[in-house]
């Protein structure tokens, strides 16, 4: 068994399989590539729409806000697929998760209102925003969000949690994006204490469905205490920059023909930054430029095309990303 380095208490380690390629073990000194960038975001700074593959969503837009404080009113308030916008005031107990319908903003009430024990699923929806909640201790087979076969989602500045106190398969994800979502921005959110944090493409089996989609963004997030799937994409396309992870074994998993660039990001008491040959039949691609390791290793065995995104976007340097994102993401922080 592996031990990880302090502060994480000993984990259960992921099954993986030998590795295929010969691959190497790359400093942060040699990926620190200097790049050129646009004025960096102010930290804390909080978008009034997505940036990144998840631009256009605006969700509810200026529809009329409804407040809910319990379960029932919550479910009824998000049915359906007219423009509707649901303010969540207070935390509220879920067993299984909430299926919400599109063109629906979720936003919680100031800084401690959400969900715990479930989740929120979007199935077959497309046009939703999630913002401002927190969302813990997710009991398996719930996720915190489940995004299925849904497009153009937001996302932004929540509070995910679960505790690793129990088994790894107590909890379920914490944000997973599956069965050939598309256009999805995840940004500004802190994700803690858990094993699995954010799985894109469910299966290696999935090809059929999910190729050609899974284009993901994820910037300014926080990842403390997450072991592994920061994030996992299979088959898809992930942009992922300007986020803090600090406490994982394996953060960004590339695999099954994934294309991602990983981008000024700042990695802290972490194993395995970035891998593309774990776990996979088939490995996945990567690009790396101006990212801060922090002493974390790179396992990369194929280098990635995917270099210049399709959209307008700030790319902090490595630099700022910390005061930026520890100061600006979350809950509570609009």
């Amino acid at each position: 068994m592996r031990t990880l380095p302090p502060p994480l208490p000993p984990p259960l380690p992921p099954r993986f399989r030998p590795r295929r390629l010969v691959v190497s073990t790359v400093t942060a000194a040699a990926l620190a590539v200097t790049t050129a960038v646009a004025l960096p975001q102010s930290a804390g700074a909080a978008e009034t729409s997505p940036i990144g593959f998840g631009a256009g969503t605006t969700g509810g837009g200026g529809a009329s806000a409804v407040t809910v404080s319990t379960l029932a009113a919550f479910k009824t308030a998000v049915t359906g697929n007219t423009a509707k916008v649901v303010r969540v005031n207070g935390l509220i107990s879920l067993t299984g998760q909430v299926d919400i319908g599109s063109n629906t903003t979720v936003l919680g009430v100031g800084s401690s209102s959400g969900f715990t024990g479930g989740g929120l699923r979007l199935k077959e929806v497309t046009n939703v925003v999630v913002r401002n909640l927190n969302i813990s201790k997710p009991l398996a087979p719930s996720d915190g969000v489940t995004v299925q076969k849904s497009t153009k989602v937001w996302i932004d500045h929540n509070s995910f949690s679960a505790d690793r106190d129990h088994d790894k398969d107590y909890y379920d994800g914490l944000l997973d994006i599956n069965h050939g979502s598309d256009n999805v921005t995840v940004s500004w959110n802190t994700f803690k204490d858990h094993f699995k944090g954010s799985l894109a493409g469910h299966s290696d089996n999935n090809a059929s469905e999910d190729t050609g989609h899974l284009k993901i963004t994820y910037h300014h997030n926080h990842f403390s205490n997450v072991y592994s799937r920061i994030p996992s994409l299979r088959f898809g396309t992930g942009h992922f920059y300007d986020n803090y992870v600090e406490g994982a074994d394996t953060a960004v998993h590339s695999r099954m023909g994934a294309q991602m660039l990983v981008e000024n990001n700042v990695f802290r008491t972490t194993k395995i930054a970035v891998t593309t040959n774990r776990s996979s039949d088939v490995d996945g691609y990567a690009n790396l430029r101006g990212n801060d390791l922090g002493g974390a290793a790179t396992e990369i065995s194929r280098t990635g095309t995917f270099t210049s995104p399709p959209y307008g976007y700030s790319a902090e340097p490595a630099s700022s990303v910390v005061a930026s994102v520890t100061s600006g993401a979350g809950a509570g922080k609009l």
